[in-house]
């Protein structure tokens, strides 16, 4: 088994990991001309974050590769099992009849999605009539410019992947449980430097993730914020609250189902 794994898998290994090398330190270069070349101060300062985090990955799966590598020119060792094949070892025919028969049969599409529908118009009709709080944990800063009548964030989008204009990518409002990051993409204008912001995540009404600082991305262009969760995404409803200065400017929800997902919405 260590000689077939050696001499078929592990290329593959290889290759896939390279490809990976290639691809991460392509971001990482990317990443480094929007730094460089980019009309806002936010982009620029993301650009930044992604730069790092792309080379450290880069770094990471090098190191990987030179394991791998490694390993496979290591000598090779026998150590194949010899052992007897069982023949007509399947199940009789008879128990996979009952075993199929007494599964339920999957519900309708239709009705799960009409299911999912009302569950979500009742998420989002108690999600709305909830006062909103902004935690005391995340208004630690105390702003050095003044809320403006104009000040505006706009609504906001959710996606798994965004393009290089800070837009959203295939946005939606459910999405499948696992691990991957949610964007939530804005527009914002006659913001100024110096204003206390904070972002709010909520899953199920309790507070997941958050943060605060005082802002400094300039007056006015596109921005992101994003939840990449250690435990993943669960199934249930999660929230974005968006705070400038103390006041909610801007807030949405999305539904995480994996049933809605597998039925096509």
């Amino acid at each position: 088994m260590s000689v077939v794994f050696t001499e078929t898998i592990i290329p593959w290994i290889l290759g896939t990991l390279l490809l990976l090398v290639v691809f991460t330190f392509g971001v990482a270069v990317k990443s480094w001309r929007d730094m460089k070349q980019s009309p806002y101060f936010f982009m620029r300062r993301q650009a930044e974050k992604r730069l790092q985090t792309y080379l450290s990955t880069s770094l990471v799966l090098l190191l990987l590769t030179t394991a791998v590598s490694a390993y496979a020119w290591r000598n090779p060792t026998d150590n194949i099992n010899r052992v007897a094949l069982l023949v007509n070892a399947k199940p009789p025919r008879d128990e996979i009849v009952k075993l199929v028969e007494s599964n339920p049969s999957a519900p309708n599409s239709v009705d799960l999605v009409q299911t999912l529908d009302t569950q979500q118009e009742a998420a989002t009709s108690t999600y709305t009539s909830t006062k909103p709080i902004l935690p005391s944990e995340f208004d630690q800063y105390d702003p050095t410019a003044e809320l403006k009548d104009n000040t505006e964030l706009g609504s906001l989008s959710f996606s798994t992947e965004i393009d290089d204009r800070y837009e959203a990518v295939n946005p939606g409002k459910i999405f499948g449980e696992g691990f991957y990051t949610l964007y939530a993409t804005f527009d914002y204008s006659e913001m100024e430097d110096g204003m206390a912001w904070a972002w709010v995540w909520r899953h199920n009404g309790q507070v997941v993730e958050g943060g605060n600082e005082l802002w400094n991305y300039g007056n006015d262009g596109p921005g992101y914020i994003y939840l990449n969760p250690e435990e993943g995404f669960q199934p249930g409803d999660y929230s974005l609250d968006v705070w400038v200065n103390g006041e909610l400017l801007t807030r949405s929800a999305i539904t995480i189902n994996n049933a809605a997902i597998s039925a096509g919405n």
